[in-house]
């Protein structure tokens, strides 16, 4: 049977404030993406994220982004490309000795928000990031979107890609995410994440946001923990790869 990763942004809480279910929703994904304490988490969360994943089976990677709280990483903060190496360095450090420290280890590294969306189109920035994430440690994967900057990059550098797919995102034409700040940029529309999710499955695309149709193979279906009902949208993103033939494994 062919497998397929579910994976999700988990560990964004801060202090006593929690923004998701992480517990239901290591339930139902296979690898997890832990905020690095920059733009969501702290130390006693990330190690509680990882010691629950372990329990589960679910592989753990460091979810890297800007150290803007307030913003939850979504907005864009002008740093030199040596601050991003050092604020990509910094977040490894930190998640990889805590899952050390709980008896795991790291298998990957995406980036977060604004921090992402600037690699998918920056060769720069997206060299400069995964030049650490290759440097840190040489087997680490990249959780991407393909037809990026950073997917390239990533090809370049020798770094295994693992190419994620968001079933509640649009996309454009160039098969690059939709800004936040458009209308439809999240599908909200639980069978229509369902029919997205099943279409890139079984024909290898998804409509874009003007109709067209891009290319899109996968390897992992992320969902978005901070969504509104984000455990019933994982709900209906795992039922939707079961019905496909597909069994939900770690990559």
């Amino acid at each position: 049977m062919t497998t397929i990763d579910l994976n999700s942004d988990l560990g964004e809480g801060f202090g006593p404030y929690r923004i998701a279910d992480d517990r239901a929703l290591l339930d139902m994904v296979s690898s997890a993406n832990i905020a690095c304490g920059a733009h969501a988490g702290d130390p006693l969360v990330m190690d509680e994220t990882v010691r629950l994943a372990t329990q589960r089976g679910v592989i753990v990677g460091a979810h890297i982004g800007y150290a803007d709280r307030e913003g939850f990483g979504r907005r864009a903060i002008n740093l030199s490309l040596k601050e991003l190496e050092l604020l990509t360095l910094t977040q490894l450090g930190a998640l990889s000795a805590i899952a050390r420290n709980a008896g795991a280890r790291l298998t990957h590294a995406n980036f977060h928000g604004a921090l992402g969306n600037l690699s998918f189109v920056d060769r720069d920035v997206a060299r400069t990031l995964l030049g650490v994430v290759k440097s840190f440690d040489p087997a680490l994967k990249f959780v991407g979107l393909p037809h990026t900057e950073a997917a390239r990059e990533a090809e370049a550098q020798g770094i295994e890609l693992v190419r994620s797919f968001l079933a509640d995102r649009a996309y454009t034409p160039e098969g690059i995410l939709v800004s936040r700040q458009i209308a439809g940029s999240v599908i909200k529309d639980l069978a229509m994440v369902r029919r997205r999710v099943m279409r890139v499955l079984q024909e290898g695309v998804v409509e874009a946001i003007d109709g067209t149709l891009v290319p899109m193979q996968t390897d992992s279906i992320l969902i978005h923990s901070d969504t509104s009902g984000a455990v019933e949208l994982a709900g209906a993103i795992r039922s939707a790869v079961l019905d496909c033939g597909y069994r939900v494994a770690p990559f």
